[in-house]
């Protein structure tokens, strides 16, 4: 406790970095704010009445993604998840198209990229707001519209509104990025996300204590578990395999007084045991969440085999959501490496820099090598995360209430757990640049994407 108060006194000294984190932290409270805006047109007293805990599927990942502004009908409800899905086909693109992949290894040419991503997140908040529109006019909140507002009026001044509002989100990110600690799309999720948490574990504290809950017991049990699952996720989103390496040795000057031994030095490559990080999981609901689409579409009853599985693929306390949900997620996982992970041009990389793996030949074997070692350190972080996302249907199976179930792994933790590693990184590496301690005894904290070699 003393180590940490004296870390907290080091980070308010640093006054750059003092001014970055209460500038982050006004940001925050904007978009906070914002989430709780409701759009012109819609009544939000009646609004509350009816919209519940909020949506379930897909909609409830958008909802989560908001910090529930999508169900309280905001400004900000589609949050950043338009910009979310311009930079995932950005990012596939890149590794399809060559000329987009040519663009993403040079400095101007990431920024052009960025400037399309841009581009194409108005055109995907123009089709979701449209989307939002025709949900907003169903059954459910129907009653929340005002009827002085014509049918084009709403559409017009709703699809301007929600592209506008995840445009300023958008800058918010950025402007965090910019000034204050870094990730500020991340933070925004993870603020969203997190949001949701001191309710939730209120109404778990609530039911536990009812009657037939179980008691105070039961709910110390499952913060108990609560708290392992967070260490596991921590160790998955850290580990990695260290593969040494050695620098070529050089010779420097001609003659024997100005000769100088350069090189030599041992690093190690830290190959990610999951590098995929979140997006086997979104892949996977994705894939889910088709089944439960069809049965509401085609109105398909639970009796015969056909609706009864289709229906169990939409539940996640059912053995077959879960079973398919964890080989979708491996699946994904060996995929999503797959994509992102090149040997062959790291292996070029090590050659060009004169450094070489022991014992292996540079060139195809040292690329051939890394892939093997990748495909296997592979297989438990793929095992790891299908565990950690099936385990909120588990936990809703044992009687956890939904809200606090979706805190046991899943999408949300991984996403949570992640963007604070990464933003503990950077405040750390603010106080070692200025010659404090870091925020841990021994080694350093270390975040999502960044893992540079550090000498042995």
């Amino acid at each position: 406790m003393k180590k940490f108060i004296e870390t907290l006194k080091n980070i308010w000294s640093i006054e750059d970095l003092r001014k970055r984190i209460l500038f982050t932290l006004a940001l925050i409270l904007v978009y906070r704010v914002g989430c709780y805006i409701t759009l012109p047109g819609i009544n939000p007293v009646i609004l509350d009445a009816k919209s519940g805990g909020g949506p379930d599927g897909l909609l409830g990942l958008f909802n989560a993604f908001a910090g529930g502004a999508f169900s309280r009908a905001s400004i900000f409800a589609l949050g950043v998840m338009p910009y979310i899905s311009a930079s995932i086909f950005m990012q596939l693109a890149g590794i399809v198209v060559p000329q987009v992949a040519k663009l993403q290894k040079e400095e101007s040419g990431r920024r052009t990229v960025n400037q399309y991503t841009r581009y194409l997140t108005v055109v995907v908040t123009i089709f979701q707001a449209s989307a939002y529109v025709a949900y907003l006019r169903g059954p459910e909140f129907a009653q929340a519209l005002i009827p002085e507002y014509s049918s084009f009026l709403f559409w017009f001044t709703t699809v301007v509104v929600l592209t506008a509002g995840t445009l300023f989100v958008m800058w918010l990110g950025e402007k965090i990025t910019d000034k204050g600690i870094g990730n500020g799309i991340s933070i925004l999720i993870m603020v969203g996300i997190l949001a949701r948490l001191p309710e939730s574990i209120i109404q778990e504290f609530t039911a536990k204590n009812s009657g037939g809950g179980g008691g105070l017991l039961i709910f110390l049990v499952e913060i108990a578990v609560f708290i392992a699952v967070i260490v596991g996720l921590i160790l998955l989103t850290q580990g990695v395999r260290k593969i040494p390496l050695n620098y070529a040795r050089r010779i420097i000057g001609s003659t024997n007084a100005a000769k100088e031994v350069a090189g030599g030095a041992r690093d190690f490559i830290p190959l990610k045991v999951n590098s995929s990080g979140v997006m086997p999981i979104i892949f996977a609901q994705a894939i889910l969440f088709i089944p439960g689409t069809i049965v509401g579409f085609t109105k398909m009853t639970t009796e015969g085999a056909t609706g009864g599985f289709m229906r169990s693929l939409s539940d996640p306390t059912s053995f077959w959501h879960n079973f398919i949900y964890a080989v979708l997620v491996i699946a994904f996982t060996y995929f999503y490496t797959a994509l992102i992970f090149n040997p062959t041009e790291m292996a070029d990389n090590l050659k060009r820099n004169n450094s070489f793996i022991p014992g292996i030949k540079p060139g195809e074997p040292t690329a051939n090598f890394i892939a093997t070692i990748m495909d296997r350190i592979t297989l438990p972080g793929a095992v790891f995360l299908a565990v950690a996302g099936i385990l909120p249907g588990i936990a809703g199976l044992l009687g956890v209430t939904s809200g606090f179930a979706t805190f046991f792994g899943g999408t949300s933790m991984l996403i949570g757990v992640g963007v604070i590693l990464d933003t503990l990184q950077q405040i750390e590496s603010h106080l070692l640049m200025r010659h404090y301690d870091g925020m841990m005894k021994s080694g350093r904290i270390m975040g999502r994407t960044t893992a540079a070699p550090v000498a042995e």
